[in-house]
């Protein structure tokens, strides 16, 4: 017999956690697992970035798996983000966001990203994550092709480093993230690179 489209969706609550609805073989399962992992080893550096006074704020963890989710479906605004997230089951579930939560006001981004994304924190949690990835044998060097429209890459100017310099650093074994002074440098794609993402470009 056919069944019929017309009833009402009227029910108030459900009883089955996001959780079940997430196949086991989607792949960020995989992902958010290492990210999960990284944020937790980072807890203490997101710690000093607030104040131990005031309103709670939105966890600066969820905010940068957001941002993550943002990459990953390569969503064009932090408006479209927020609204993919309010009704994406997936998405809440990814950054841990219950179906009922309230979906965050549009400002929260641009009120946090002088602390999350201008800092080191956000670079220094990428490169975490890309690192552990690359140990777990998940990054596939399988080669994918754009159009020509410019892609925004994941990589702060001060990334980027005079080749020969970046060199003499793995050389040194030093990843750290150095402080740079670019005052009154020439920076090209000849001369620098960005040791977080090789393939992005100053334009």
């Amino acid at each position: 017999m056919r069944g019929t489209d017309n009833q009402p969706q009227i029910e108030m609550y459900s009883y089955i956690p996001l959780e079940t609805r997430i196949p086991a073989k989607h792949p960020l399962r995989k992902i958010r697992e290492i990210v999960d992992s990284v944020l937790e080893e980072m807890d203490k550096e997101f710690d000093a970035l607030y104040s131990h006074t005031g309103r709670p704020s939105v966890p600066p963890e969820m905010l940068l798996k957001a941002l993550f989710l943002q990459i990953l479906y390569g969503i064009r605004s932090e408006r479209l983000l927020l609204e993919q997230i309010d009704f994406n089951f997936l998405y809440r579930w990814f950054i841990g966001l219950k179906p009922d939560d309230k979906m965050w006001e549009e400002t929260v981004f641009s009120k946090n990203r002088e602390r999350l994304l201008k800092g080191e924190i956000a670079d220094k949690l990428f490169e975490k994550v890309i690192a552990l990835a690359n140990r777990r044998n998940l990054i596939s060097d399988e080669h994918f092709t754009v159009d020509g429209t410019l892609v925004e890459a994941w990589a702060s100017l001060k990334s980027f480093q005079k080749k020969d310099v970046r060199k003499n650093r793995k050389d040194d074994g030093d990843q750290g993230n150095p402080t740079v002074d670019f005052h009154g440098e020439k920076r090209s794609n000849n001369t620098h690179e960005s040791k977080t993402d090789p393939e992005a470009k100053l334009l």
